[in-house]
This record gives C-alpha cells, structure tokens and sequence, in this order.
C-alpha cells in the first residue's frame, strides 16, 4: 500500500476530499519525522511507537580494499509496533 492508496482509502471512507487528507497525511509524517530528528519518540497507542535507537561503534571490513573501518556511533529511525497491532497481524495474515 503506497502514500497515495492510504489518501483514497481515508477519503473513501471518511467523505473527506483527497487534498485536504494528502495534506493530513504529509504533515502527520512530517511531524514525526521532524520529532525523531530532534531525538523524540512517537508514542501511538495500539498502533506502536516511532523511535531513535543508538547504534554502537563497530568495526568493519572494507572487502575490496581488505582495510578495517570504524564505524562510528550514530542513531536510527524504528518502529516498534504495539503488542495489540503484532496480535492483529499475526492471526489474520494468510
């Protein structure tokens, strides 16, 4: 399901013209992603949670080179889904 299948479906059944739930929607992302930049989680409750994981330093090879890298600490985007959400999927997917 894509951005654009997730806008007609609202519209569909909400009666709501597609701008105005276009505009909904890519501001609702906007403000998430904009929270996580910043360093805040996104709780959503029964639906999950948006949140910044802390990757540890590691080392790395570079195979084509045969040199070892340093990868530094950094942080990355994650979705924990609700324990609810898990439920709902795992008992209706075929």
């Amino acid at each position: 399901m894509t951005k654009a299948d997730i806008v007609n479906e609202i519209s569909k059944n909400t009666g709501i013209e597609k701008v105005t739930v276009q505009k909904t929607v890519e501001t609702f992302m906007e403000t998430v992603s904009g929270s996580l930049v910043d360093g805040e989680n996104v709780y959503l409750r029964g639906f999950g949670s948006f949140i910044v994981k802390k990757r540890a330093e590691k080392t790395a090879r570079n195979i084509s080179k045969n040199t070892t890298i340093i990868i530094p600490e950094h942080f990355i985007p994650a979705f924990k889904p609700a324990k609810s959400f898990v439920n709902k999927v795992k008992n209706n997917v075929k």
